[in-house]
């Protein structure tokens, strides 16, 4: 059947095949201004939902029985008027002994740990392409990222960054959070990984961080464990409805005739 078998042939041809060839420089460079980008729509969509976030710290003994331990869950939420806030909804008191958290440490929690990296944040950065990688069965582009110079009272991430290379997203970060110190302050922060997901069909969310790291104080070391979780992402539609003058198709009501005297 030289017909059917020419027809197999030909749908063989033309079926796409799996990318696996190293991009080049070129490329590269093309690829890290499509993913920064991408970055940006996704942190301006981001802006845009409400989501509880939860963050769970434990201080570990030499025996690495929990010795202390902070909690605090918040609602990231739109006032009436469509300002965005954060309400604590559940905030223990702290048993940290021997760590406490410190400004450097909220700016992680909130900028570093969900790492984005966007167009006006990449001239901050040195990110160089290191390969390709399956993270969960996603096909990516791998690289290491770090700042080019450390302003003070920022901070930034230190590490490397999975890009799907199909919706050119970070799908999972692996670093710390680094900036410029007191040399008097003795200020340590862990190593840590953070997971993305897809979240109505288009972009990767912030999921969940964590980390098991031990960190180095001048008194000696100290091992924690540290989980934060961003959940139940809703997109902010205002229930606000303006209206100008009668709305079309609705007629005044029916008054009566005045009476004769």
């Amino acid at each position: 059947m030289p017909i059917l078998s020419a027809a197999l042939l030909l749908l063989a041809t033309m079926a796409p095949a799996a990318d696996t060839t190293e991009p080049t420089e070129a490329r590269i460079q093309e690829i890290i201004q499509a993913f920064a980008a991408k970055e940006a729509e996704f942190a301006q969509a981001r802006e845009n939902y409400t989501y509880r976030q939860t963050v769970r710290i434990q201080e570990l003994d030499e025996s690495k029985r929990v010795r202390g331990r902070f909690e605090v869950i918040s609602d990231i939420i739109f006032s009436p008027e469509g300002k965005r806030t954060e309400r604590v909804v559940h905030a223990p008191v702290s048993t940290l002994q021997r760590i406490q958290l410190t400004p450097e440490d909220e700016q992680d929690l909130r900028n570093v740990q969900p790492f984005v990296l966007t167009t006006k944040d990449l001239p901050k950065y040195h990110v160089r392409y290191l390969g390709r990688q399956t993270v969960d069965e996603i096909s990516c582009y791998v690289f290491a990222v770090k700042p080019r110079q450390m302003l003070k009272g920022e901070r930034y991430f230190a590490g490397i960054v999975w890009v799907d290379d199909q919706d050119l997203q970070i799908v999972k970060t692996y670093g710390r959070g680094v900036g410029l110190l007191r040399k008097d302050y003795d200020n340590q922060f862990p190593k840590f990984e953070t997971y993305r997901q897809q979240i109505d069909g288009k972009y990767w969310f912030p999921v969940y961080t964590i980390a098991d790291d031990v960190l180095m104080f001048q008194t000696g070391p100290q091992p924690i464990k540290m989980i934060v979780k961003y959940e139940d992402y809703k997109q902010f539609k205002s229930d606000v409805k303006i209206i100008y003058g009668e709305a079309v198709g609705e007629q005044p009501a029916e008054t009566s005739p005045p009476k004769p005297n």
